[in-house]
């Protein structure tokens, strides 16, 4: 069992501001080992309050706590890990089975804009009130301080504001361009009062990331963090070179990438290897491709099925996934575009059950493929084809807590991001280098493009290389792309996509569009709803291509 300072997930006492540590005390002036005291305290103090900012992102039970007659927690309510499960769920490449055991049907079914439902609610809330966090944070210190542990603090908080924006800024609105002067989301910063707050528009919200972030890069120039939980300025690079993407700003999302793996790799930061990946992965935020990401300890989920191994991986010997057999798929429109010879195929079993990223696996006395076929009586069904096996387990195959980190930024995201930046801002032949580098080094020797353009050949590598990270619907939506989860070949029997879910979505229609939920325009009288577009129909739009699928 890992062992972390961020277990504790109550908010601290508020940090204040220090600027000067020669301030007079009432005994007199501040002794060399005062101010050692202060800075101190100061650190400890600061510690507190970030271990309750990141701490809103993991553990069970963020948005609803406790439910009130059993004291569980809602199993859809387990922080960023499984609201990226939705965004991933509302796309194209991820399904799973559309049983009574299934909390996430909404999302692949899209009733999830329901604006009465749970699953928007915490969609919004979360992000919400760890902005709260971020500005109390903020105005309870000083922002001209030259303290480093004032200037750390504050730039982790903007960089944290910023990357809560970026997760809904994409799904309220459509793509940056075209639709700046757009309705997008309230925009709350620290200092601002009243509880009631007009959406701002896309270029508004947008406007502030930015801010966010370039103060961010210049308060975290010289902070050394204590782990990889902590945002430092790698990070804040790769968070704006994200926010770039997302706008177009191709150049600028090609120099952040850039910075951003410039900074890592000074320490420890490359790609993971054919090896590395050819294996259950993205489990631990020690793996040296990690860039940030979440320490959920075996404690703070005790078994808890409001988790990502519950629902997203596949070896828990206490989930949803394996314990009913809800397992989180690939789409096989997907699955059978990608190359034998590439080792990501190996991240789910084919039709016959069978994986080459298994053969290292154990549970109980099975061992390699027998794993997918292993059958448990109220603990594991057999796999379903195509069910993932990328993401592992801590403590390996049946291991029965549900800890396990959450990566939310790697390097490989960085050079996808480098390659589609520097392609889109004019020159494809380095962008194709980059990919092609990277593709034929550590995963594919045998690569060769697949697709009629480079542009969706650099969303496949991603559809692929990111698969279940949360990036499916961002992508979809900044690219301006539809949703393609079946077509006139991978329809009815042909495909594991469930009947009702299969179904298509054009890149301007307003379904696309997440409601605000009803608990906020009930309260706040200025917030005004997304309207237009119907729930989708199974077989609907069976005519749409998306450039990589056809």
């Amino acid at each position: 069992m890992k062992t972390s300072k961020y277990i504790g997930l109550g908010l601290a006492v508020a940090l204040v501001g220090c600027t000067d540590l020669d301030t007079d005390l009432e005994g007199g002036y501040m002794t060399e080992s005062q101010k050692q005291d202060v800075v101190s305290t100061l650190s400890q103090r600061g510690d507190a309050d970030l271990a309750a900012l990141y701490g809103k992102m993991a553990s069970p039970g963020p948005v609803y706590g406790l439910t009130a007659n059993d004291g569980y927690t809602y199993a859809d309510d387990g922080g960023y890990p499984l609201i990226t499960f939705m965004f991933d769920l509302n796309a194209a490449d991820v399904t799973a089975p559309n049983t009574g055991y299934n909390w996430f049907s909404v999302s692949s079914a899209m009733d999830d804009r329901t604006d009465s439902y749970r699953n928007p609610n915490i969609r919004w809330r979360n992000f919400y009130q760890q902005i709260k966090l971020a500005n109390d944070l903020l105005a309870s210190s000083d922002a001209s301080s030259d303290n480093p542990a004032v200037r750390a603090l504050r730039g982790q908080a903007l960089a944290v504001r910023a990357f809560d924006y970026l997760n809904l800024a994409p799904y309220y609105q459509f793509r940056y361009r075209g639709n700046e002067d757009k309705e997008c989301v309230p925009l709350i910063t620290e200092g601002m009062t009243g509880s009631a707050f007009a959406r701002a528009t896309v270029r508004e919200v947008y406007k502030q990331i930015l801010a966010d972030l370039g103060q961010a890069i210049e308060l975290l120039r010289d902070y050394n963090r204590p782990s990889k939980a902590n945002v430092d300025m790698g990070v804040a690079y790769g968070l704006r070179a994200r926010a770039n993407l997302y706008m177009e700003n191709w150049a600028e999302a090609a120099s952040d990438a850039d910075s951003a793996l410039i900074s890592v790799t000074l320490s420890d930061g490359q790609p993971a290897t054919r090896d590395e990946v050819n294996r259950p992965c993205l489990y631990d935020i020690n793996d040296h491709n990690w860039m940030w990401g979440i320490v959920i300890e075996d404690a703070q989920v005790n078994g808890d099925y409001a988790s990502s191994p519950s629902w997203r991986g596949s070896f828990s010997g206490s989930s949803y996934s394996a314990g009913v057999g809800v397992y989180a798929m690939i789409n096989r429109l997907l699955f059978d575009r990608i190359p034998a010879t590439d080792v990501r195929k190996g991240w789910w079993v084919d039709e016959n059950l069978e994986a080459s990223a298994l053969a290292s696996v154990q549970w109980e006395n099975a061992t390699g493929n027998d794993v997918a076929a292993l059958r448990i009586e109220g603990v594991k069904e057999p796999f379903l084809p195509y069910t993932n096996v990328k993401f592992g387990m801590d403590g390996g195959a049946g291991a029965s807590m549900n800890g396990g980190d959450w990566c939310i930024m790697r390097v490989e995201e960085m050079i996808l991001i480098k390659a589609e930046a520097e392609a889109k801002a004019g020159n494809e032949a380095k962008g194709r280098q980059i990919l092609e580098s990277f593709v034929r080094s550590h995963r594919d020797a045998a690569y060769a493009q697949t697709c009629a353009t480079f542009a969706d050949e650099v969303w496949f590598q991603r559809r692929v290389e990111l698969w279940g990270e949360g990036f499916g619907m961002s992508d979809i939506m900044r690219l301006g792309k539809p949703i393609v989860r079946f077509n006139q070949t991978y329809r009815d029997d042909n495909t594991n996509v469930p009947p009702d879910f299969q179904f298509n979505l054009a890149p301007d229609d307003e379904w696309l569009l997440m409601r605000i939920p009803q608990t906020e325009t009930n309260s706040n009288a200025l917030c005004s709803q997304n309207t237009g577009g119907s729930q989708p129909l199974a077989r609907q739009n069976i005519e749409l291509t998306d450039g990589v699928t056809d």
